[in-house]
């Protein structure tokens, strides 16, 4: 019996430039996510960073000797009650079982990103299926380790969409096979938890999503503005109201398309990947958008690009006309998406549920996960300044002088820069201090490097005053920025107009003859 008719369904031959795109697409944002986290993983979460990896593992460690200590006297199967304790400290990752260096977070970046530049340019997918397998679940796992042990630097939806991304794509195969359809409607699944899901908490969430008022206020109080959110920000009323509408829409009502036939299915993408890119103009949001409008040419049918670009050479990636994929293939993509649709119970049920939760993972691999962005809407965008003095704090005219940040919005002068899809976890974080507990662990060991004068730290920051000197004492205010008006920009140049609100963090010293101040 001739297995390949059995299996004819099995081929997506409509969709080699999308698994073109999707692999090249994710390859490079695992290159930039690699890159991000080669420079400022160190600083941030290395040996001697603000939440430090191997103070976490040995935290870790001691909690599941504690735990089988308990199960050993309370007479309970040791091996069964540690695992179960693991799940709930610490995600899979190779440093627990090589132990933390930066040295070792170096060559994790440095392997990940040579993947990654290779699927780029297209080398694995010249060569058999099991190739770009190998090299995206190799991502896969590297990336996941550093999630892993991120902490609250890495506790973006972004991280565990681009480690259930990078798995689901691992099955696409390469150029000597078709385009498996399983693979390609699991990505189609994706993109609809993503989508569906952050319009349902959006609609469950903050009155201003159902009233069509919230894009009165996220312009100007998102955590990272760009260029031109500014101006987005200065449209008319009337406008932002439609951007809202158009929003539910994309969200709420498109992703269903996505399972339509075609050209429908092509249509919806596009509209999708539209709405992404007026997110990518108007902010900075880390790689979401463009992993977001990345899946979503999966549903991108290559009839319909041939027929809008005739000229581009599709065939250059084709699989041939007589390919057919291996009984062994179709066992592996078959059993992966068996395992995927089982997951997704949980995510599933997720979406439907009135306690919705946002940015979840339902499994420690991070293979199928829940999604969803700016439930609530800040009304005022607060601002942590933070400042040092070289003289003495307690003199009202000591200068204090305000330290540059990258990304988060400072001087008032200056022009927001566009970083996405590079992601600045500093500043980001910035950004919820005011929403929650301003002496957070990590800020006050910041604050403490910039007293040592730390130059890994000051690496992240765009401007260090004291050219690398110890300043005497730092401190933290609060400031109200809110974007100036078209005739307060023409009469002083100024993008922002600030208010003073107080101090967040009185000025600290180092402690005299010591090397380190002890803010814990």
């Amino acid at each position: 019996m001739d297995w390949t008719a059995w299996f004819a369904w099995f081929d997506a031959r409509d969709a080699d430039l999308a698994r073109d795109v999707l692999q090249r697409g994710i390859a490079a944002l695992f290159l930039v996510a690699f890159l991000s986290t080669l420079n400022q993983f160190r600083p941030l979460l290395g040996e001697h960073g603000l939440l430090p990896v191997p103070a976490l593992l040995r935290a870790v460690g001691d909690a599941e000797r504690r735990a089988r200590e308990r199960a050993e006297r309370a007479g309970e199967r040791v091996g069964r009650l540690a695992r179960t304790r693991r799940r709930g400290y610490l995600g899979p990752t190779l440093f627990r079982r090589w132990g933390y260096t930066d040295a070792r977070l170096v060559a994790v970046c440095a392997v990940g990103m040579l993947l990654a530049a290779s699927v780029v340019v297209g080398l694995p997918q010249l060569g058999p299926p099991w190739l770009p397998m190998l090299a995206f679940l190799a991502m896969w796992a590297l990336y996941l380790s550093i999630v892993s042990v991120g902490q609250t630097f890495y506790g973006f939806g972004w991280e565990m969409l681009l480690c259930e991304a990078g798995f689901l794509v691992a099955f696409l195969g390469s150029r000597e096979v078709p385009p498996p359809l399983p693979t390609v409607v699991l990505v189609w699944w994706l993109v609809f938890r993503l989508e569906f899901g952050a319009g349902m908490i959006k609609i469950r969430g903050d009155r201003a999503w159902r009233d069509l008022t919230a894009l009165y206020y996220h312009h100007e109080t998102q955590p990272m503005p760009g260029p031109l959110s500014r101006q987005a920000h200065l449209l008319p009323k009337w406008f932002h109201r439609v951007e809202v509408v158009g929003n539910h829409f994309a969200q709420l009502v498109v992703p269903f398309l996505l399972f339509a036939p075609q050209p429908v299915r092509t249509i919806a993408a596009v509209v999708i990947i539209a709405t992404q890119l007026w997110l990518v103009v108007t902010g900075n949001f880390a790689w979401l958008n463009w992993i977001t409008i990345v899946l979503a040419f999966g549903a991108v049918g290559d009839d319909a690009v041939q027929w809008l670009i005739p000229w581009l050479p599709i065939e250059a990636i084709e699989a041939p006309t007589d390919a057919a994929s291996p009984p062994w293939w179709i066992a592996i993509v078959l059993l992966v998406t068996a395992l995927i649709l089982w997951l997704s119970r949980h995510p599933l049920m997720n979406l439907f549920s009135k306690r919705q939760l946002m940015n979840a993972s339902f499994d420690r691999y991070m293979l199928v996960n829940a999604y969803g962005a700016f439930g609530s809407v800040t009304r005022q965008r607060v601002e942590v300044v933070v400042e040092g003095t070289a003289g003495d704090p307690l003199d009202p005219a000591a200068e204090w002088i305000e330290y540059a940040f990258k990304g988060k919005p400072g001087d008032p002068r200056r022009i927001p820069r566009q970083f996405a899809p590079y992601h600045l976890r500093l500043d980001w974080l910035m950004w919820f201090l005011p929403l929650g507990r301003i002496e957070e662990p990590w800020f006050l060991r910041f604050l403490e490097r910039l007293l040592e004068a730390d130059a890994a730290t000051l690496e992240l920051l765009a401007r260090d005053p004291f050219d690398g000197r110890r300043p005497r004492a730092v401190r933290a205010r609060t400031e109200l920025y809110r974007f100036s008006t078209r005739d307060e920009h023409r009469r002083s140049g100024r993008v922002w107009v600030r208010h003073p609100l107080g101090t967040a963090i009185p000025p600290i010293s180092l402690a005299p003859d010591a090397d380190r101040a002890d803010l814990d």
